[in-house]
């Protein structure tokens, strides 16, 4: 990896921490607590979803929202399962490999990977007991993340933020193997170690010319995928087709859709789609990671923008009368995020002393 990389990750404000864009905006979430008076608002723009989506909520239970046209083929694995009835749980819903294996609790592509056989299903299960969703891999060529939201009683929504993915990959030249081409690709380098350890049998190999070598599937920018912005692509056509998914979603006002299609022209007309998540209150605007289009000030300033939208649909949420997460009880969910993530990092640090 070069030398540089460290300064290039400090000098280049995508690959900032979160609370890099969050704690700026922390004097604007308290003034819009303030006005509603109701310091955790944001907890009730998404009934249907445990505490609006504030992360501690189950992607599988989620998931379940999405109309089954849309919705990708899964299973929830609870954490005391037994392997060969996951197998059978497998060929009974018509999951065949390769599959998507994710946590039902977790956020920016945690511990998400592609699994391509029943070797590396019993490996992953042995190395994290913890509860899972098995999904297909849903086979379409191109992923976008479609941030919408609807103020309750309207029959329109917006989308607010249109993210195109560009999934890392690399090209062979014939004589460089593939640790020499993600050390001189400008955005491979930065994921060197997570990609060494994803790719260890492939590392000192040598591709073909030509040959295109896929570095990660995972749709996240822990990942390297890259995120474009695409927001000149929003027009009225494109949101009657999300009014209409929304439509079918009760209980779900505003949020990032991660949307998996075929084609451009397709995805307009509604058709070969699938949508892999719904997330809710923490959603990001993903349009903001695009360092050519965009600033870091300008990133603050999408943000603030989303926090007032979740403040509009609270406000009225509220009025109709819906509750509120009571404060003690939100931090308690969350002091439990923590933990949790605690405990998935140990296990995460464990397996990696044996790659």
């Amino acid at each position: 990896m070069p030398k540089n990389n460290f300064l290039k990750k400090f000098t280049q404000w995508e690959y900032w921490p979160a609370y890099m864009f969050y704690i700026p905006n922390v004097p604007y979430a308290i003034y819009l607590a303030l006005k509603v008076k109701n310091i955790t608002f944001f907890s009730v723009i998404n009934p249907a979803i445990k505490s609006s989506g504030n992360g501690t909520e189950s992607k599988f239970k989620t998931l379940q929202l999405i109309p089954k046209p849309y919705r990708p083929n899964s299973i929830f694995i609870p954490e005391n399962r037994d392997f060969e009835t996951v197998i059978k749980e497998l060929h009974k819903k018509g999951l065949d490999f390769p599959i998507i294996v994710k946590p039902d609790v977790g956020f920016r592509g945690m511990l998400v990977e592609k699994i391509h056989s029943k070797k590396e299903l019993f490996t992953y299960l042995n190395n994290y007991p913890i509860a899972l969703i098995l999904q297909e891999f849903v086979d379409l060529p191109n992923e976008c993340g479609v941030f919408y939201h609807r103020i309750p009683g309207k029959k329109t929504g917006a989308i607010n933020s249109l993210t195109f993915k560009s999934f890392l990959i690399v090209t062979g030249d014939g004589f460089s193997t593939l640790a020499t081409l993600v050390s001189f690709d400008k955005r491979a380098q930065h994921y060197t170690r997570q990609l060494q350890k994803k790719h260890v049998e492939q590392w000192y190999k040598i591709p073909k010319k030509g040959e295109k070598i896929v570095l990660s599937y995972i749709g996240n920018h822990t990942r390297g995928t890259q995120f474009l912005n695409a927001n000149h692509l929003i027009d009225k056509e494109l949101v009657a087709v999300f009014d209409k998914i929304k439509d079918q979603i009760e209980g779900w006002n505003y949020g990032r859709l991660d949307v998996k299609y075929n084609t451009w022209e397709e995805l307009k007309r509604g058709k070969h789609l699938k949508i892999l998540e719904i997330n809710g209150a923490v959603s990001e605007p993903t349009h903001i990671y695009d360092p050519y289009k965009n600033t870091y000030f300008e990133a603050l300033q999408a943000i603030r923008l989303h926090w007032r939208f979740i403040y509009e649909i609270a406000k009225v949420n509220l009025a109709k009368g819906l509750q509120s997460k009571d404060s003690l009880e939100f931090w308690k969910e969350i002091k439990n995020l923590r933990s949790y993530i605690k405990k998935v990092k140990k296990l995460t640090k464990a397996q990696s002393q044996f790659i």
